[in-house]
Order: structure tokens, then sequence, then C-alpha cells
């Protein structure tokens, strides 16, 4: 190519100004040439003008490259001005500043098989964060518990007492309607089964055996995770929106023993009494459907239940009341002192709170299951 169709830039200082005289053709052809002599050459001065009366021709990628140069210019501070366009350049001149809009590039999106590795990495993190947050407030907890039981005028008895009554009495007509109709259904579903082996009797030991050990410890704790836990992360969630727990901390008054402690020693002392009732009011049910449809009456329904069932039996769903307990209220509580912003965060926490409660509980109960299985219980 000709030097007279080479892209050129021609210097000169006045009042100043350093005066750029564009000569020749700033096309796309010389982009590489012309990008090069803007970056260079005007770097150092503070007022430019860049004279165009000279040049020759000028398409869009000229255009370009000159907007550019007085955008990042002025964006800098210095004083830049184009001057001597013809129509047509100047055209092009403004049709490239109207388009400097940024525009997004949406990535294209990964093969399913990244997408769902994604997935299920980050769902881990925030199970194993979760966990962790959990795990930390358990162990506050823990050592709030110890510092109240070695001094007890600390706990705080009024609001114990109350939570007793909500967790405890008023469960009581809905754990026991559950646990009288599990009880029928065990009973007609054992019945159902065993009847092609002629061993109707044997409901008996079916009832006995999974009411006491499984199903009734089960039911319970998932009701009082549906009712007494969600309504832990409630109260205390619209606490926190009250601000009323930061005024409790302003006062010198630890949240933890004011808040959680008396709802956790209320399910803890209770959940094995609603254990224990649940225990009779399923055996009630399936004893009272063994006595109409099996012919079994109440005495013989008796002995056979001492003689399937020992003592042990009864031990193993006592011995886990306790520590479900235990998990439903940390659980509640946590998520309660969780609540954030608004009145959407205490709906999403006290949904959170049930679901993890019950999904702890039925992990709790496989790891007893494993542990009695290992000891021959």
């Amino acid at each position: 190519m000709g030097a007279e169709t080479q892209a050129e830039l021609e210097l000169e200082e006045r009042g100043g100004k350093l005066v750029a005289r564009a000569r020749g053709h700033w096309t796309v052809r010389e982009a590489a040439t012309i990008e090069a002599l803007l970056a260079d050459r005007l770097r150092e001065a503070k007022a430019i003008d860049i004279v165009l009366d000279d040049l020759q021709s000028l398409d869009t990628a000229g255009a370009w490259l000159l907007y550019r140069t007085r955008r990042d210019l002025t964006h800098d501070g210095r004083t830049v001005e184009i001057t001597g366009a013809n129509p047509a350049q100047q055209s092009l001149l403004d049709e490239v500043a109207a388009n400097d809009a940024p525009c997004p590039i949406t990535p294209p999106a990964p093969p399913q098989p990244i997408r769902l590795l994604e997935f299920i990495g980050q769902r881990t993190v925030e199970v194993g964060r979760a966990a962790y947050t959990l795990l930390g407030f358990l162990g506050l907890t823990i050592a709030s518990a110890g510092r109240v039981l070695r001094r007890p005028r600390l706990m705080r008895w009024t609001s114990l007492f109350f939570h007793m009554e909500e967790v405890g009495a008023k469960a009581m007509p809905i754990v026991g309607l559950m646990a009288f109709l599990i009880g029928i259904v065990i009973a007609q579903q054992g019945e159902f089964q065993l009847r092609q082996f002629g061993a109707e009797l044997f409901v008996v030991n079916l009832l006995g055996v999974s009411i006491l050990r499984e199903i009734a410890i089960l039911i319970t704790a998932i009701m009082v995770a549906g009712r007494s836990g969600s309504a832990f992360t409630a109260q205390i969630g619209t606490m926190m929106l009250n601000e009323e727990v930061d005024a409790m901390r302003t006062l010198g008054i630890d949240p933890i023993e004011a808040l959680v402690l008396p709802r956790l020693f209320a399910i803890v002392l209770l959940m094995p009494l609603l254990t224990f009732y649940a225990d009779l009011v399923a055996l009630l049910g399936g004893g009272i459907f063994c006595w109409l449809a099996l012919d079994i009456p109440p005495p013989m329904f008796l002995e056979r239940l001492r003689d399937a069932v020992e003592f042990e039996t009864f031990l193993v769903g006592m011995v886990k009341a306790p520590f479900f307990a235990a998990v439903i209220a940390v659980v509640g509580c946590r998520e309660g002192l969780a609540v954030r912003g608004g009145a959407e965060s205490v709906g999403r926490n006290t949904t959170s709170s049930v679901v993890k409660s019950i999904f702890l509980v039925i992990v709790l109960d496989a790891a007893f299951a494993v542990f009695f299985s290992a000891i021959g219980v």
C-alpha cells in the first residue's frame, strides 16, 4: 500500500493546545496504525484538537477509534475536540457515539452434568455451613445450660412452666389423636398381612414392638416439631424483627438463658411423658381394633402384650425422647435467632425449622437403631 494511503497524524503546538491533524485513509485496513498513533502520540497532552480537514476517507472503524480516544482521554480529565469533519464523517462519529452502550454477553450455559455437579457442590457447602453453625449454637446452649444448672437462680422459672404447659398439656389432644389412629392403622395392616399365614394373633406382637420402639416416639417428635418447634422459631423470630433481643442484650440479659433454655428444658422434660402417653393411646387404639375385628378380648391382649414385649423394648423408645426433644428445641431456637429482614424471613425460617428438625430426628433415630442393634437390644 502506498504511503499516500496510509493513516497519518501530524502534531503541532498552537496556543497551549496540541493540534493533531489526521491525514490519509482512516479505515479498517489501517485500524492497527490508527490505534497506535492515537495511543502513543496523544498520551501526554492536556488539551487536544483533532482536525479532520485533510482526511481522505473515514469508515466506521476509524470513527470508533476517534470516538473512543476522545471518550477515554476526557474520562482522564483532558480536553479533546474533534473538528473539521464533513457531514458524512460527522454522521459516522455521531452514530458510533449513540451506540456506545455496554452489550451484555451471556456466556453459554455449561453442559447438564457440569450444572448438576455445580448444584451438588453448592448444596453440599450450604449443608456444611448450616451444620457448622448449628453445632456452634449447640455448644453455646450446652455451656449456658451447665451454668444455669450450677446456679438454678438464673433459671426463668415462670417461662419454664409456661412452655411446659404449651409443649406438654396443650399438645396432648393432637398427639393422642394421632397415636390412637396410628395404633388402629398398624393393627389393621398387620392383621391384613398376617391373615395369609393364619397368624392374626401376632398382631399384638407387631403392635407392641413397633409402637414402643419406633412409632410412638417418631409420631410424638414429628408432632412436637411441627407444633412447638415452629412456634419457637416464630416467637423468637418476631422478637428479632422487633429488636427485642437486641434490647435484652443492651440490658445485659443473655438471650440464650432467657429465651432458649426455658424452651429447651420444657421440651426435654415433657417429651418422655408425651411419648409414654402416645405409647398408651396407640396400644389402646390397636387393642380396640383387635377386640372388635379379631375377637381378642382386652385380658388376652394384655397377656399377649406382656409376653411379647420386654422392658428393654419400652426403654428404647423412652431413651430417644430427650435427645429428639433437644434437637427440636435447638433447631427451632437457632432458626428463630437467625431471622433477618422482614416477615417473609419468619415464614422461611419457620419452614426451615420444621424440615430440619424432622430430618435430624429421623437421622438420629437411624443412628439409635444401629447403636441398639450393635449392643443387642
